[in-house]
């Protein structure tokens, strides 16, 4: 069965966000309301929330909107998904109207956080109960990898597996099938711990400073931890699901895990519910100065407080320790107030998984699954209990949930061609190499452009094409910044110099390589990053890719052949018999000076990082097999190296006149400052061509010469400087 059209049916928070999800995948969604009105101003608001739900702008147009007056548009539709409010009669009165309205054979789901999808489908035909499930999204749909499936005893298999495949290779699920038992898996064993940990703090045993502390990137968790997730999740709704839970579980003693402190209860009737309402476990208040500060809960008040630093020695210990199971191992089993904390919650969550996992799950791999995918825990509870000794689940690391994904990690496994301490050459089978980075944030420095070279020369010698990716969270932050400044601060404009003419070198090995290079970036691509994806033969990005070239951020320009392969892309634009240079270098001069970096895929597309050749994978564990396989086809067409460009058409002082005018009054205007208007002239210049009195043609070395030397002019300022040591030090950009 193939996806064409998809309604939703509730533009509510959740339901507005799925209907974005739906059309980022390029699928028409109609959404539905109550009303047709009710419904506009649903996906209004959906617009208008941060994270954005939406890939680019431009993807709201897939969306329209009606009321519930016109289910007969359901004719139409080959997926729909119910979303309307957490009441089971709603629901029911409503998939009876759907029930009546749809095309048999349409897929209905539920997107439910918890109530039983069979109870739901009850009274229902046979075609509908053959083609009904649970769709349990996880808030925020674009941005949580999980996605719960349900089905029921009717389910057909054909059903569950068209949606698996969908929302897999679509809308870039991890897809795990969950039993139909109350709040599934996800939500059944995290709030598990969640209720014993309020119930520490209740006791005062606990502040919610040194939960958080304990609860977060210590032991492979959020950096939000605990009480930042429940305001972010709001904690209406952890009643609500708690409440789920001891209503419905059929054993006494497992009912009972789940009865919330009464202090919380007092904070949902006083609607101190967390970030929506301004104040949950934490408040944000305004001070004197302009600023802010963020206030702590006192549980036993429920007044507000300033916030306390935990002084937790054995968290400083543990944080030298780089290896997550060895580190949770390690404060479990501390005899100190962290370990007895991780002995009254976490030990005990992991004791009830093990018991309840026969019943809410297929597999122990399932649950860990659910739980990285759907919480972002480094680890699942099984994975956990592996470490800690209290259980041994399998030998080695959670496996691929298919063989397809992870390519990467698999191949690692059965050897690596090459390696250093930057990156690693890996062999992916069928012909194609893999360079992997694998430092600090995968910064780029020697030892990577080394590798770099090798695995160029090794593709080219044994292999029939280069993929250059990682399995990591990020594609590459850029060139090593540190290293750098160093160099700088030593006046060593000769080793930057050759640093620079060496970057340069590696990118344009990468574009005229003798074998088909495809780039998969995926979370940051940077600076370096990025000018490596633009030296591909093809790229096949990650939907989730946030691409810029952002030197200017730092008082530099792109020098890595960035800011030449831009402007030659920008020639590209041009209108065949065309001389009017402006349109095209205005947008790619304002994206460089700007520091603009795309919040997708789609919109690097939008940018220019990315060109219609290149492709886009929405599931991230699929980039690298899918990387491959763009590379092999690229192998199938016949590759050939591109010669190199020798007349790339420029504006000369066309361009660069209108630019400084634009720059200059910026400047006046006091929207810029006297060195942002220095780098905006210097990178004006090579984007024009240098000084040329007219249009012409210039060869793709003259636009790196003028990358080098704008480089070398800028590090030498002052200002410069101070703006990366500040970046270095902070991870933010200086306005000096």
């Amino acid at each position: 069965m193939v996806t064409r059209h998809v309604a939703v049916l509730g533009a509510g928070t959740m339901g507005a966000q799925i209907a974005a999800h739906f059309a980022n995948a390029g699928v028409p969604v109609l959404l539905l309301d109550l009303t047709a009105d009710a419904a506009r101003k649903g996906l209004q608001r959906a617009r208008g929330l941060k994270p954005d739900p939406a890939f680019t702008p431009d993807t709201w147009s897939l969306v329209t909107t009606d009321g519930f007056d016109r289910l007969d548009r359901l004719d139409d539709c080959d997926w729909i998904v119910e979303a309307v409010v957490e009441d089971l009669d709603v629901k029911r009165g409503l998939l009876e109207q759907i029930d009546a309205a749809r095309r048999p054979g349409s897929i209905v789901s539920s997107n439910t956080s918890g109530i039983s999808i069979a109870a739901l489908a009850h009274g229902r035909s046979d075609d509908f109960r053959r083609h009904w499930l649970g769709t349990h999204f996880f808030n925020p749909p674009r941005y949580l990898h999980l996605l719960e499936l349900i089905p029921t005893a009717d389910t057909l298999p054909s059903v569950v597996q068209t949606v698996s495949a969908f929302a897999d290779h679509h809308l870039g699920k991890g897809v795990v099938v969950a039993k139909d038992t109350p709040n599934f898996i996800g939500n059944h064993l995290a709030l598990h711990g969640v209720v014993k940990t309020l119930a520490l703090v209740a006791s005062s045993a606990y502040t919610i400073e040194e939960v958080d502390a304990i609860t977060g990137p210590a032991i492979g968790r959020p950096k939000s931890a605990t009480f930042r997730t429940l305001d972010l999740a709001g904690l209406d709704i952890l009643a609500h699901v708690v409440r789920n839970l001891h209503e419905r579980l059929p054993d006494e003693a497992a009912r009972g895990e789940f009865v919330l402190p009464p202090f919380v209860e007092a904070m949902v009737e006083r609607h101190m519910v967390g970030e929506k309402a301004g104040q949950g476990f934490y408040k944000r208040i305004k001070t004197p100065d302009g600023g802010s500060d963020i206030l702590t809960l006192d549980p036993g008040t429920l007044e507000y407080r300033p916030r306390s630093s935990p002084r937790l020695p054995s968290l400083d210990a543990a944080s030298t320790i780089p290896d997550v199971r060895e580190r949770i191992k390690t404060l479990v089993a501390g005899t100190d107030r962290v370990g007895a904390f991780l002995r009254e919650t976490l030990v005990p969550m992991l004791t009830y998984t093990a018991s309840i996992t026969p019943q809410i799950a297929m597999s122990p791999d399932d649950v860990d699954r659910v739980m990285r995918w759907g919480f972002g825990w480094e680890l699942g509870p099984f994975e956990v209990m592996d470490a800690i000794g209290l259980a041994k689940v399998r030998d080695g690391d959670l496996a691929p949930a298919a063989p397809d994904l992870q390519v990467l990690k698999s191949a690692r496994q059965r050897g690596i061609v090459r390696k250093n301490a930057a990156a690693s050459l890996v062999d992916l089978g069928d012909g194609v190499l893999c360079l992997e980075f694998h430092s600090k944030l995968n910064t780029i420095g020697g030892d990577t452009l080394q590798m770099l070279h090798a695995g160029l020369k090794e593709a080219s010698a044994n292999f029939a094409a280069l993929v250059v990716g990682n399995e990591g969270e990020h594609f590459s932050a850029g060139a090593n910044l540190m290293l750098l400044l160093l160099e700088a601060q030593e006046e060593n404009w000769d080793e930057i110099d050759l640093m620079v003419r060496t970057f340069q070198g590696a990118t344009a090995a990468l574009r005229y390589a003798d074998v088909p290079v495809v780039i998969a970036p995926a979370g940051l691509a940077l600076g370096g990053g990025c000018e490596m994806v633009l030296h591909g033969d093809r790229v096949q990005a990650a939907a989730e890719s946030y691409i810029g070239l952002v030197e200017a951020g730092v008082g530099l320009i792109p020098a890595a052949g960035g800011t030449k392969e831009v402007v030659a892309r920008a020639a590209e634009q041009m209108a065949p018999g065309s001389n009017d240079h402006l349109p095209p270098i205005q947008r790619a001069f304002e994206a460089i000076g700007f520091a603009k970096v795309s919040g997708s895929a789609s919109e690097a597309r939008r940018l220019g990082y990315l060109r219609a050749t290149d492709a886009v994978t929405m599931n991230r564990e699929r980039l690298i097999a899918d990387a491959k396989a763009h590379a092999l086809q690229r192998v199938a067409e016949g590759y050939q190296p591109p010669a190199p460009r020798t007349a790339i058409r420029v504006g000369g002082d066309t361009v660069l006149a209108p630019l400084k005018l634009g720059i200059h009054l910026a400047w006046r205007a006091g929207r810029i400052s006297d060195h942002d208007a220095l780098i905006g002239r210097t990178l004006a210049r090579i984007m024009a061509g240098g000084d040329l009195p007219h249009p012409s043609t210039v060869s793709e070395q003259h636009l790196l010469d003028l990358e080098r030397e704008a480089f070398l002019a800028l590090i030498g300022e002052p200002k410069t400087r101070a703006r990366i040591q500040h970046t270095l030090k902070t991870g933010k950009p200086l306005r000096n």
